[in-house]
């Protein structure tokens, strides 16, 4: 071959991947334009940004969570406590700051972590399918047919009260549903043409798996991921709330509504306060999910 055709060739391929590249961004940006042009996934975007924000800089501007004020138990909202104090004088609002960190921490560290357990439990299961699908696939229903929740707190009280073993827990139970979601989107791509080409190709299975089907879930991932993190948030409420998690004087918005049910009756709003923030954090998760999940829909691109 000569030098006219090696460069002919090399700029072909250049070009090839430059519109390859192109196409991609093009993508992503006509996928942004239409997330934006929905109110509601809008909406949760921002609601996710602003506890993600409180999470972060909160504590640092609200200060301590654990300062007691033996002379303003129980006080009102104020000047200096906006939301007013608990039953040992501590600000609501630094509690509040304080446990979105642990919240969110718990439901964005155990969605990744399951995430990396169970991305590749299901492409192997759904790649190579005959007894390993099998295997895999019996061990993961017997997990699935216990709830999420009862799965966690039984997992929690074994492993005993800390937020590291809460996330591990809420790790673990969510396993399952990633390896099912993985496991399904992987039997369909492995039918395609450029899998079947890339077999045929002689390509080693593993160079299959992750160059050629995983990137083409990516989209169902990420809507999965935002499922996953709410969820993670109200289990981390539930085992805190239950003894189970993080354990007083840390904050915790299911440490604090614990904290309140003896108090309902002289100031409910003890109560009210981390409720709506684990309503809202939710909400702002699951909108934005929804609204990931009608833009990234392969039959709307």
């Amino acid at each position: 071959m000569n030098e006219t055709a090696v460069d002919e060739t090399g700029l072909a391929a250049g070009q090839a991947a430059g519109a390859e590249a192109a196409a991609l961004g093009t993508g992503w940006r006509r996928s942004l334009h239409r997330l934006l042009g929905r109110r509601m996934a809008v909406i949760g975007a921002v609601m996710v940004v602003v506890f993600l924000g409180v999470a972060l800089i909160g504590p640092y501007v609200a200060g301590s969570s654990t300062r007691l004020g033996l002379t303003d138990i129980l006080a009102g909202p104020s000047g200096a406590h906006w939301l007013g104090t608990d039953d040992l004088g501590r600000d609501v609002v630094a509690r509040i700051c304080n446990g979105a960190r642990v919240s969110l921490l718990a439901g964005v560290v155990s969605s990744a972590l399951a995430m990396a357990v169970g991305v590749p439990v299901g492409l192997a299961a759904g790649y190579f399918r005959g007894w390993t699908d099998s295997v895999l696939m019996r061990i993961n229903d017997v997990v699935l047919s216990f709830p999420y929740l009862i799965f966690a707190v039984g997992m929690a009280a074994i492993l005993g009260p800390s937020l590291h073993n809460v996330i591990i827990a809420l790790a673990v139970a969510e396993v399952p549903s990633v390896i099912r979601v993985v496991r399904g989107e992987t039997l369909v791509l492995r039918q395609q043409d450029f899998v079947q080409a890339a077999v045929a190709d002689g390509t080693r299975d593993l160079a299959i798996m992750w160059r050629s089907i995983l990137p083409n879930m990516t989209n169902t991932l990420i809507v999965k991921a935002t499922v996953a993190v709410p969820a993670g948030i109200l289990g981390e409420a539930a085992l805190s709330f239950l003894g189970l998690g993080v354990q007083p004087p840390q904050a915790s918005w299911g440490v604090m509504l614990t904290s309140a049910q003896q108090f309902l009756a002289q100031d409910p709003l003890l109560a009210v306060f981390p409720g709506v923030a684990i309503a809202l954090t939710t909400l702002g998760f699951n909108l934005l999910g929804d609204g990931l999940r009608d833009v990234l829909d392969p039959r709307e691109l």
